[in-house]
């Protein structure tokens, strides 16, 4: 085994490429729990039939938990639309469609989306009257059972060097949805400062799933209070402007 070749860092982990094996190795304080649950995601995406890359083992490395997976070897679709600003519409358009693909799918053993997000909520450091709010607003929400990433952005795409894409990073995955998770995605583009890609990316997304913009609008007040949990500080500023902006109903 060679550890040698760093692919990622992370907070709380780092990515290795081992041969044709990827080794995502988190730091020793991390919970076991959330490993073997972030595993387990992955083995259960891989029945819907997504392109994903594929779990060999789950395995400790020198005191820390690690999850072994196929490498796929290309680049993201981030990296794509850095080096090709011209293709953005392009690659932007294959993005939306990877995401209605994977939108169409069910997975019965993922946590329910709505669960997830009330348990964030409540964990904010938002006012009583605020998360009460939210929760309500939340409850009122549609449920689906859609497979949803959690955290669908141009980075968790990878395209293979034979053109296929594969979707990468399965530990935020739920069944519920769709617009929330679109709703995540268009934070994650504004987060990333690319304003003009998240206008791109709803009104491209609305068009091909004939969903109103006004009802993905209706879950970012939800999608950015859960995400204020492990935001940073800056984050977690802006996030607070999508909060409060909202006129609760």
């Amino acid at each position: 085994m060679n550890l040698d070749r760093i692919i990622a860092v992370r907070t709380d982990k780092t990515v290795y490429r081992d041969g044709d094996r990827c080794l995502k190795v988190f730091n020793e304080d991390f919970s076991k729990a959330d490993v073997l649950n972030e595993a387990l995601n992955q083995a259960r995406i891989e029945e819907t039939g997504l392109n994903i890359p594929k779990i060999l083992e789950v395995t400790v490395i020198d005191g820390k938990w690690t999850i072994v997976s196929e490498f796929i070897k290309g680049k993201t679709l981030a990296r794509l639309m850095e080096e090709n600003p011209e293709k953005k519409d392009e690659y932007l358009s294959l993005f939306v469609d990877l995401q209605l693909q994977m939108h169409s799918k069910t997975c019965k053993g993922l946590t329910k989306l709505k669960d997830k997000m009330n348990r964030k909520i409540s964990e904010t450091d938002l006012s009583a009257t605020v998360r009460y709010d939210l929760h309500t607003r939340l409850e009122s929400m549609p449920k689906h059972n859609k497979v949803c990433h959690g955290d669908f952005n141009p980075t968790n795409i990878i395209i293979a060097d034979d053109g296929t894409p594969y979707i990468l990073d399965w530990s935020h995955a739920t069944q519920g949805n769709a617009s929330a998770d679109a709703a995540r995605t268009y934070l994650l583009f504004w987060l990333n400062g690319d304003i003009d890609g998240a206008k791109k990316y709803l009104d491209l997304f609305c068009e091909r799933s004939n969903t109103a913009k006004q009802y993905v609008q209706k879950w970012m007040p939800i999608v950015a209070a859960s995400q204020t949990v492990k935001g940073n500080e800056a984050e977690r500023e802006f996030l607070h402007s999508w909060i409060d902006v909202v006129d609760y109903e």
